[in-house]
């Protein structure tokens, strides 16, 4: 692990910073602050006293010890802009990844103006919601397949004009490159790309219109790497490395290339190498032999194993659900805290128009146990309570085995949800993974147990069997 993930100690970071115990950062000492620090939990910028002009070599000195080995980056501007980078390890289980990898999707210069409206809707309007989350696409990359200037500048205009998305605008010649760019460098968008033939003029773009710059050098790290040296000692200091993405056989060629690179970054602290990476699925459509569903499905699979080795941005090209769920749902996974388990707030919950009759259930407040049970509620369109338990964000299983969920805490849950107040009853259902708290529980709480389904789904099915309770005489 790098020496900005692993070695700088709270205490290292306290030397530099203000001491006044001010509270301002939200912590009551700043020894809290330089932990949270320590653990990538906070920024410097949340620090008011450090960014006085009386800190501003603490504060520098601060940054060259907390900076990320992989250099953030930012496309776009305003409230859509987005940031690739800025990862401080290579494996998620190091410390947890910051900045998801944003999907941009391509549009080519050579479609009719309605027809690149048409896609740009789509890009827009593709969404899911996973586990209480909003999954959407991040961008939009036009491609100029043409050649033609203003064919380019036309489509660019377009694209514009039907999204505030980040833009990527991608093409080889500099000069047609620029014909568009001026009528949206304001935008800020990432430029696709400087090569060893074009890198000059690249820069000059880069520097003059203040944008990001993607750097191409297609299985050549050395080369790469040297580009790179050329272009950021030329001024240019925002850049994305495409060390190219190549399909088929080659494939396995490219996440190698990917992990040289980043194990360079972290490991090895090359800054050189220490910027985001962009990785290219859409290239699985070159075959121009294959069938539809084919490519499709490569483009996929190459997209997950590009997040998973360690792309910071993917330039994609379907839209089909089918192909981007599965990239944005294992995107979610992958940049999630592995030290946190994904849940939601505790407490009662109220579902349709339930009344003092109306049933009360119980489940734990981890995301994905949570948001199932939630949607399989409301397919039943049941009217009904919902108590959730702290545990932690454990799942049923996990927390019964690990007493994180107990006949205790379910009581005190209801004690505390106010449900008494709400029903005349007393009957609670828990989970069936919980059954054998159902004993202690009518002790402790007072309540009649009912033991539910094991699994959410046959929700429907229990009530329509088992509720109202029968009366016992």
């Amino acid at each position: 692990m790098s020496r900005a993930a692993k070695e700088i100690s709270p205490i290292e970071i306290y030397k530099y910073l203000p001491k006044t115990n001010c509270g301002a950062c939200g912590e009551k000492t700043c020894m809290a602050f330089a932990t949270k620090l320590a653990n990538r939990e906070a920024r410097l910028e949340e620090c008011p006293e450090l960014l006085k002009p009386e800190y501003k070599e603490a504060y520098q000195a601060l940054w060259e010890m907390l900076k990320p080995p992989v250099k953030e980056v930012v496309i776009g501007s305003g409230d859509r802009a987005v940031k690739v980078g800025g990862k401080y390890v290579m494996y998620r289980h190091e410390l947890t990844y910051h900045n998801p990898t944003p999907i941009a999707i391509d549009v080519e210069d050579t479609l009719e103006p309605d027809a690149i409206r048409e896609r740009v809707k789509r890009i827009q309007e593709m969404a899911y919601e996973y586990i209480g989350r909003l999954l959407k696409l991040d961008g939009v990359a036009v491609r100029c397949v043409s050649g033609d200037a203003e064919k380019f500048k036309q489509a660019v205009q377009v694209v514009a004009e039907e999204t505030d998305m980040p833009l990527i605008l991608c093409c080889l010649n500099p000069d047609v490159l620029e014909y568009a760019l001026v009528t949206v460098y304001e935008r800020r968008p990432l430029l696709y790309a400087a090569t060893k033939e074009n890198w000059r003029e690249m820069a000059e773009l880069a520097t003059g219109y203040k944008c990001p710059l993607a750097v191409f050098a297609p299985g050549d790290i050395a080369l790469l790497r040297s580009l790179v040296k050329t272009l950021t000692a030329y001024g240019v200091e925002d850049l994305v490395l495409d060390p190219g993405t190549f399909p088929g056989e080659g494939f396995s060629d490219t996440l190698n290339n990917f992990t040289m690179i980043r194990r360079a970054a972290c490991k090895q602290g090359d800054e050189l190498l220490g910027f985001p990476l962009l990785g290219v699925p859409a290239v699985a459509w070159l075959d121009k032999e294959a069938p539809y569903e084919l490519k499709a499905w490569n483009e996929a699979c190459m997209a997950v194993m590009l997040l998973t080795r360690f792309a910071d941005l993917l330039i994609m090209h379907s839209l089909d659900g089918w192909v981007q769920l599965p990239v944005m749902i294992w995107r979610e996974n992958i940049y999630t805290d592995p030290r946190k388990p994904v849940s939601v707030e505790p407490g009662l919950r109220t579902f349709g128009q339930p009344d003092e009759m109306s049933p009360v259930l119980v489940t734990t407040n981890y995301a994905l146990t949570y948001f199932t049970v939630e949607n399989d509620i409301k397919a039943a369109k049941l009217d009904c309570y919902l108590i959730v338990v702290d545990t932690e964000g454990l799942s049923v299983q996990s927390a019964v085995a690990g007493r994180k969920l107990t006949a205790e805490l379910i009581a005190d849950a209801i004690k505390e949800s106010g449900i008494e107040e709400r029903v005349k009853h007393r009957y609670v259902v828990i989970p069936g993974l919980a059954a054998r708290l159902s004993g202690e529980l009518e002790e402790l709480s007072g309540w009649r147990v009912l033991v539910g389904p094991k699994d959410s789904s046959a929700i429907p099915k229990f009530f329509a069997e088992s509720w109202p309770p029968k009366e016992e005489g």
